[in-house]
């Protein structure tokens, strides 16, 4: 009797049908209504024994789930074995996993197990459409008996697409989430109508809370390899950084030695070219080469493109670097030489180039901008250095010249050691030169003077005019080609002047007093271009030397009222006049001159005696008619050039 009762609960015995059952129970010696009480409490007994069993087994699966979660790296092959043992302990036709595109908003078919379609694998749902949708809304589980009955969800033509392929009727959906957010679904579907029970949607929503975190982990992961990616990235740029910087700073040393050395401005090029890889050249204000890497020989003055110009401007303006856009030749960058608001100059980079021509070279980064700026800075100071060496020698050199012009005796002792100290010749010294400009043009001429300007001489502004002292033994041929070398330099805006050549040292001054008087008398003429000798203005220099604009009062005094006449009337009796002191008075030469007949110059001849005067042939008066018509003459631009 007791074995039968111990059968009847026995969890591991096989389940009995219910007539047998029955018939045990009959064997107790129970009566019907003990019979129908002890049979409902031994089936209960056995469903629970059934569930629990059930349960044991979802935990089974779940522990071995965690536990290849903790050992499996690859995530996609993770997500199928969670698909994969939903799908067996579910037991449905179809389970597949729908993951959340945080890009799109879509929800797209990552895996499946049972599908047989295409159109499911690559399935993706649009934001707001299908039963994925109202899960990832709700986020809930959720399920449908018969999915084509559910007229509710929002309508996508490939979701009813997919559905239909396979064929899908009952479909159970459960959110995978994480800190509240939907990182997509898992679902459990079959081709026919079922009910899902309580336990089978714990058991997936379990297994879906498992996808969370696997594709939680991996999301991580992948934000983390970013990081890392980023950090490494980060690490490198700032360790070519801190390399680049520590070369601009060795750069930059080499450069400050290369001052304080006085390598000047080959040596900077060198430096800067070897250290960036490019071609290097050093410009002036006046775009004149000062030196180059590799060097340059021959170069004078630089033809660069109005690109170039533009940036060096620019450059100028800004205090920085300039990169040169198109039209550039090869220079790639420049950097303007200034000292405040005022251009010095100009470095020039050009592009890094190989025996085939031109290709990418170092990038020129912030880091070398810096160090070509640099650069520039140091040539700034080499040009400030330099322009303050010239200035002490220009002021030398012109308080040497004053010295040599002066016939002070305090001031001309020592000459011959002074102007030894800049390797003059002072008994060699015989020839003065007077170069007379408009005053603008003064430096310009001062500059073209000093690049023409033979060894042994010295050249300096003096009493407002250029004043030249050199060896030279013809003083007419000195000055006619240095006029030429001035003119070719600002063009024909200077008068150059040359008295006669100085026996001794000592007689400098007083040909220096000539050739300014005589620049002066060449003032007042109105003369601005040419070389001449103050032999051809000596009588003229001789009477208004002193005081110029005396002679413009002297022919106006003389011959002001045929020169009044000819502007009011037309004529011309002033070339009457000309040919007649040209030709000793004698009006028949005066006419054969003129190409006139002698009468007509007779006729203009007493016209002439009309405005000057009875007297104005008599010996006296007439030598001052014939000053005051040279004078004019020399005035209207005759001038007696030596050339």
């Amino acid at each position: 009797m007791r074995r039968v009762a111990i059968d009847l609960f026995d969890a591991t015995a096989p389940p009995a049908d219910p007539a047998a059952d029955e018939r045990a129970l009959a064997e107790l010696g129970l009566d019907r209504d003990e019979q129908a009480a002890a049979l409902a409490q031994i089936r209960a007994s056995r469903a629970e024994l059934s569930r629990l069993r059930h349960r044991e087994t979802e935990l089974a699966v779940l522990y071995t789930s965690a536990r290849e979660l903790a050992e499996v790296r690859d995530v996609d092959e993770l997500l199928q074995r969670l698909v994969d043992k939903a799908h067996s302990m579910m037991g449905t036709d179809i389970t597949y996993l729908s993951e959340f595109d945080q890009r799109t908003h879509d929800l797209y078919v990552r895996q499946t197990a049972g599908a047989i379609s295409p159109e499911l694998r690559r399935l993706r749902v649009p934001a707001g459409a299908g039963l994925v949708s109202a899960i990832a809304e709700s986020r809930a589980p959720q399920w449908v008996q018969r999915y084509s009955e559910r007229t509710d969800l929002p309508h996508d033509d490939d979701v009813a697409a997919a559905t239909e392929a396979e064929g899908l009727v009952a479909i159970l959906g459960v959110p995978m989430l994480a800190d509240g957010e939907v990182l997509g679904v898992l679902f459990a579907a079959d081709r026919r109508e079922r009910r899902f029970t309580a336990e089978q949607i714990s058991m997936l929503s379990a297994l879906a809370n498992y996808a969370s975190v696997v594709l939680q982990t991996a999301r991580a992961l992948s934000r983390a390899e970013v990081a890392v990616a980023e950090t490494q990235q980060a690490l490198a740029e700032l360790t070519e950084h801190v390399q680049a910087r520590d070369r601009s700073n060795v750069v930059h040393q080499d450069l400050i030695h290369a001052v304080l050395r006085g390598g000047g401005y080959p040596q900077v090029a060198r430096t800067l070219g070897n250290a960036l890889a490019r071609r290097v050249r050093i410009v002036d204000v006046d775009l004149r080469l000062l030196a180059s890497s590799p060097a340059e020989h021959g170069a004078a003055n630089l033809l660069l493109p109005k690109a170039v110009t533009d940036a060096i401007e620019q450059s100028r303006q800004s205090g920085h670097c300039t990169r040169v856009g198109s039209g550039a030749g090869t220079v790639e960058l420049v950097a303007a030489i200034t000292a405040g608001d005022t251009l010095l100059g100009a470095i020039l980079l050009d592009e890094a180039e190989t025996a085939e021509g031109p290709v990418i070279g170092p990038v020129i980064g912030p880091v070398e901008e810096r160090t070509v700026e640099r650069a520039a800075q140091v040539a700034a100071i080499l040009v400030l250095q330099n322009s303050a060496a010239d200035a002490a020698d220009r002021r030398a050199r012109g308080e040497l010249v004053a010295d040599l012009l002066s016939a002070a005796p305090e001031r001309r002792r020592d000459l011959a050691r002074r102007t030894r100290g800049h390797g003059v010749d002072l008994g060699a010294l015989d020839t003065v030169l007077v170069v007379s400009t408009a005053p603008p043009v003064r430096p310009a001429a001062l500059r073209a003077v000093l690049q023409a300007l033979p060894a042994g001489a010295l050249a300096s502004e003096h009493a407002g005019l250029v004043a030249v002292v050199m060896p030279s033994g013809d003083p007419s041929n000195a000055a006619t080609i240095l006029h030429r070398q001035i003119a070719g330099a600002i063009g024909p805006q200077a008068v150059v002047v040359a008295p006669d050549r100085a026996a001794t040292p000592d007689g400098l001054p007083r040909a220096f007093d000539s050739a300014l008087r005589t620049a002066r008398l060449l003032v007042a003429l109105g003369t601005v271009d040419g070389a001449v000798t103050t032999a051809a203005y000596l009588p003229y220099t001789l009477l208004f030397g002193d005081d110029p604009a005396l002679l413009h009062e002297f022919v106006d005094d003389i011959i002001g009222p045929v020169l009044a006449h000819d502007r009011q009337r037309g004529t011309d009796l002033t070339a009457t006049l000309r040919a007649l002191v040209r030709n000793e008075g004698s009006p028949t030469k005066a006419a054969r001159a003129l190409s006139y007949h002698p009468n007509t110059v007779v006729q203009r001849l007493d016209r002439i005696r009309v405005l000057l005067g009875e007297d104005w042939r008599h010996d006296e008066k007439f030598f001052r008619v014939s000053m005051a018509v040279r004078l004019e003459e020399l005035r209207s631009g005759g001038v007696l050039n030596v050339r």
